[in-house]
């Protein structure tokens, strides 16, 4: 088999293109290099460029007609950027998405796995969600996310191609053997701060500590990304199955178990010396107070389920972190 994954340059995309390789199937690499890293295709097929220039798909097709399926994996992620430029990211995540898209059909790839976001559910009391949740998005990063699944679902019911929607929660960790992993040396998220603290010898701050949790700071499902990209295996296999039927499905891809940011800290603190103190701050922009996924439609549809803890997801960022500049080169954060 051989998959087109755009974006496969970047954290999620090119630790799937390596369980792809893994599992015996040929990923095909298309990133802008935007926030992507050209040394995660070494010794892949690559092309650079923008998933709207169709021209360029047009010619990934002519030259790959045995691709089966599209892992689409670009976009742009980070919740605060997307409040200060919402414009920027309705035009990276959506407008180029359809533009994407109509090159698909048109080049008769009848399969896309789109990588959505647990961000996008409205989360009941007890912050836990399935797939039948009511959707609640609460920023111009989460909206894009839930715009497009409309917007892909819509073109699904009448043109041929099918859409298998994965519905991330939050990953960490990295390529178990350090092929790939997060490419930024500063990462916005809590166990990127957690790390960076950590390396600096400074406090950590708890962004937001009144939230209507158990401990008043939000609350995640923290999932390995070699989880994840395995899930994309079982998808990609079991591609029909997990439509159930349909020509556009979700699928959560979670732990199934909530860690609120204090308990992430505390396993931080287990696992190193010496430990990070922790301090407590206001939310920043677009924070919410989270969720966890309680469905079990991956393992009955994809056969699959987690394997890594989140100990295991803090040891491997730890490990990538150590190699990261090495492995990347530079000084950038991207």
């Amino acid at each position: 088999m051989k998959v087109l994954i755009s974006g496969g340059a970047g954290y999620i995309g090119s630790t799937v293109a390596s369980a792809c390789l893994d599992a015996g199937i040929t990923p095909v690499i298309l990133d802008s290099l935007v926030t992507g890293r050209r040394e995660f295709t070494e010794g892949r097929t690559f092309y650079e460029g923008d998933i709207a220039d169709s021209a360029l798909v047009d010619r990934i097709f002519a030259e790959h007609p045995e691709i089966e399926a599209v892992v689409h994996c670009a976009a742009l992620i980070v919740v605060p950027d997307s409040v200060g430029d919402p414009i920027g990211y309705y035009e990276a995540n959506v407008a180029k998405s359809l533009t994407f898209v109509r090159s698909l059909i048109r080049n008769g790839c009848e399969k896309m796995i789109f990588s959505s976001s647990g961000s996008i559910y409205l989360p009941g009391e007890d912050f836990s969600v399935d797939e039948e949740s009511s959707l609640a998005p609460q920023s111009p990063y989460a909206r894009t996310k839930a715009v497009c699944e409309g917007m892909f679902a819509d073109i699904a019911a009448t043109q041929p191609i099918r859409v298998l929607s994965l519905r991330y929660f939050n990953p960490i960790g990295s390529d178990p053997e350090l092929r790939t992993g997060l490419q930024l040396r500063r990462p916005s998220h809590a166990l990127g701060k957690l790390i960076e603290a950590h390396a600096e010898g400074v406090a950590f701050s708890v962004t937001g500590t009144d939230w209507p949790t158990r401990d008043g700071s939000g609350i995640r499902d923290y999932i390995h990304v070699w989880d994840l990209a395995t899930a994309h295996i079982a998808a990609l296999r079991k591609f029909d199955e997990g439509l159930a039927g349909a020509r556009s499905s979700v699928i959560n891809l979670g732990t199934g178990t909530g860690t609120t940011v204090f308990e992430l800290a505390d396993a931080f603190n287990s696992v190193v010396e010496p430990p990070v103190q922790i301090v407590e701050t206001d939310p920043r922009p677009g924070d919410v107070a989270g969720a966890y996924t309680r469905s079990d439609r991956a393992q009955l549809l994809l056969g699959w389920k987690p394997q890594y803890s989140i100990a295991q997801g803090i040891r491997d960022s730890l490990s990538w972190a150590e190699i990261r500049d090495d492995r990347l080169g530079g000084t950038t954060d991207s």
